[in-house]
């Protein structure tokens, strides 16, 4: 693996990866999650979110697994909408034990609906959908959506099931402008990625750019999208600085200013 440069956001920056999977079948096995962990920490990021979702069942417990053997690293627990047809409620009950063994977690998701791939049934996504939501409004935990090419079906979704209530993030955003406005009048939040660096990211670009800064967050989602000027690397932790530079470059403001109200919006949300 090449050098990691220095981040552009300032040493002693608060500065989270909120949305990135630290899960062996990414990183091999526990020595390759931990020296991801062990690079983010090098390169100034404080806390990530492992998200416990998009490999299985099983990527709960692994999420749980790296949070339990790092403080600064919490875990969230779901069932991705590629992964819906696996669902049952038995697997949602054992998943959500999770939350009352050693550090617990702090969120259910990354849930939602992918029509894109439809790697999973249809119907079989909203079942899935629905129960986690149902789940987490009745744990009090906020939730990470995955939206692609749902039409505005996962809007109505959460709607129905008053999910707002509990907090809803929208992971990976990759909207337009009017669905971000629609989300934050509902007291969603963004999570900006990567795509924020590529060429072909004007839309993110100006998602990033008119995000009421309350409501804006940042992530890798590692291994995917890995940003400028690191394509072509697996993703990861180290990288979100970069992230942030591009965001600030957008917003007319600095790197260390948008790595702060997006750490400041991080722990609000999934309240740590």
């Amino acid at each position: 693996m090449k050098p990691i440069p220095p981040s552009p956001v300032p040493a002693g920056t608060p500065l989270i990866d909120s949305h990135c999977h630290l899960d062996t079948r990414v990183w091999e096995d526990d020595a390759g999650v931990d020296a991801v962990v062990a690079r983010a920490h090098a390169n100034g990021v404080s806390h990530m979110v492992a998200i416990g979702s998009g490999y299985g069942f099983e990527s709960a417990n692994r999420a749980h697994a790296v949070a339990s053997r790092h403080a600064a690293v919490l875990a969230s627990a779901g069932l991705h909408p590629h992964d819906a047809r696996e669902f049952t409620d038995e697997r949602l009950a054992d998943m959500l034990g999770l939350r009352t063994r050693g550090p617990g977690i702090v969120a259910l998701g990354e849930m939602g609906l992918d029509y894109h791939y439809d790697y999973s049934p249809r119907e079989e996504q909203r079942v899935a959908f629905r129960a986690q939501l149902a789940a987490a409004r009745e744990l009090g935990l906020p939730v990470i959506i995955h939206d692609r090419d749902s039409g505005g079906e996962t809007l109505e979704i959460l709607d129905a099931m008053a999910a707002w209530e509990t907090g809803v993030l929208f992971h990976c955003y990759t909207g337009d402008t009017a669905y971000m406005e629609a989300i934050v009048a509902r007291g969603g939040y963004i999570s900006i990625p990567g795509i924020v660096t590529f060429k072909n990211g004007d839309v993110m670009r100006e998602v990033a750019a008119k995000t009421p800064a309350d409501r804006l967050l940042i992530e890798t989602d590692s291994p995917f999208l890995t940003p400028v000027p690191f394509r072509g690397q697996k993703n990861e932790p180290a990288f979100v600085g970069f992230v942030a530079a591009r965001v600030a470059e957008v917003r007319g403001t600095t790197p260390e200013a948008v790595a702060v109200l997006a750490a400041e919006n991080t722990r609000r949300f999934f309240g740590f």
